[in-house]
């Protein structure tokens, strides 16, 4: 909605990290952050709209344009309140189309990750259902934890 660009988007989120985050992490993040949303609503995501159809985009904290020096930049794209909520459908559903290729643990808990030479080869989970204990092993794991503070 803005003359923006993701070298300010980039910018924006190292220094709101104090300079602690990951900057190769952060700099795909910014650099793909466009195609990613395009892809989510292609996907189905039911963001907010603005009257022209377009995707709404409203400033976030710490968020500017110009290295900070052009007023708040609008990125954050959502639908209304329930951006979270929308999200998750909107994956789940895309996931299905996998079928058994793609599988779901719910109510496990990851009680470490199996390491292997520094890469994650899996994780050992509690089923809290039954209080068993299993071994994962991947090629890829995903930690969906609702957050950094239940990693």
């Amino acid at each position: 909605m803005d003359e923006d660009d993701w070298k300010f988007h980039f910018f924006d989120t190292v220094k709101g990290s104090d300079w602690l985050g990951d900057q190769k992490a952060i700099h795909y993040m910014c650099k793909n952050a466009a195609e990613a949303i395009y892809e989510l609503d292609q996907f189905g995501m039911p963001f907010s709209r603005t009257e022209a159809g377009k995707i709404y985009q409203r400033p976030f904290g710490g968020q500017t344009l110009g290295y900070g020096k052009g007023g708040m930049a609008k990125r954050a794209c959502s639908c209304a309140d329930r951006t979270g909520h929308a999200l998750i459908h909107t994956l789940y559903g895309q996931t299905l189309k996998y079928g058994e290729m793609c599988q779901y643990f719910v109510d496990y808990f990851v009680m470490d990750l199996l390491m292997d030479e520094g890469r994650c080869v899996g994780c050992l989970a509690w089923n809290m259902d039954d209080g068993t204990f299993h071994r994962f092993i991947s090629k890829n794991t995903v930690i969906a934890s609702g957050g950094c503070g239940r990693v």
